[in-house]
């Protein structure tokens, strides 16, 4: 199926942009049309990947923290002056800080629940009344496979990521009436820097070796522009793939 036509034009706002998922989403979308927003914390990477993918009038790059909700709300709004609506939201950012709960790594919980789940909401907060006013749109939040399964450690990540795919399948329900489609992806072990957020070293050293057997981030890419790329009657709410050769 040729997904470019339907991409082909449509302003897709990405966060966590300036590596990994993020990264490897824009440069697919760019390389099939559409007009990106890139948002993340690092403005230098942030600016080099807009200059590569077209520069003003093609790429958009906005320095946030997601767990500001008035930053995400600047982003969407300064998404609307530059480029006239919001077509797409992709809710990337995220964080993995990986413990055993009797660690007490109370910052890392913290940490993650800003970014993993009020990042999520703010960035649909942001969107919808756009999207409402458009009567259309599409929400991509990115979730995880340890949304679907939990292992020792990773209790509060899990948590955080089920949070994405329950909040996601009601917002769906509740978006509707606005022809506004809403997916979740949840991706297993994808070769980003998603690991280094783990703080514990041991902890690190277990992600490290599970991650061996990543497969590359183009990968999410793919998935997304295959959401994206339907014709605007058809509505993919989930997405979730690993490696051929993960057994979580």
């Amino acid at each position: 199926m040729d997904l470019a036509p339907e991409v082909s034009g449509k302003v897709v706002v990405i966060t966590g942009a300036s590596s990994g998922l993020g990264e490897a989403a824009a440069r697919l979308l760019g390389q099939l049309g559409a007009k990106l927003v890139l948002a993340a914390r690092r403005r230098d990477r942030l600016e080099s990947l807009a200059a590569e993918l077209g520069g003003s009038g093609r790429a958009l790059a906005v320095e946030i923290d997601v767990a500001d909700r008035s930053q995400v709300q600047q982003l969407v709004d300064r998404t609307v002056v530059e480029f006239g609506r919001v077509d797409v939201m992709i809710n990337n950012a995220g964080l993995m800080p990986l413990s055993p709960l009797d660690r007490l790594k109370i910052d890392d919980w913290d940490r993650m629940i800003d970014v993993n789940i009020k990042g999520v909401l703010y960035g649909i907060a942001a969107a919808y009344a756009v999207m409402q006013r458009q009567k259309s749109g599409h929400i991509i939040n990115v979730a995880s496979v340890a949304g679907h399964k939990v292992r020792p450690g990773s209790e509060v990540y899990s948590a955080t990521k089920h949070a994405v795919r329950v909040i996601s399948e009601g917002f769906r329900q509740e978006a509707k009436p606005f022809g506004i489609r809403t997916t979740i992806i949840s991706p297993g072990a994808v070769a980003t820097e998603l690991p280094d957020s783990i703080t514990e070293p041991d902890i690190a050293e277990n992600a490290r070796r599970m991650y061996q057997g990543a497969i590359p981030a183009d990968s999410f890419a793919r998935a997304v522009a295959f959401a994206i790329g339907q014709p605007a009657d058809i509505d993919i709410n989930e997405i979730l793939f690993r490696p051929t050769t993960q057994e979580y």
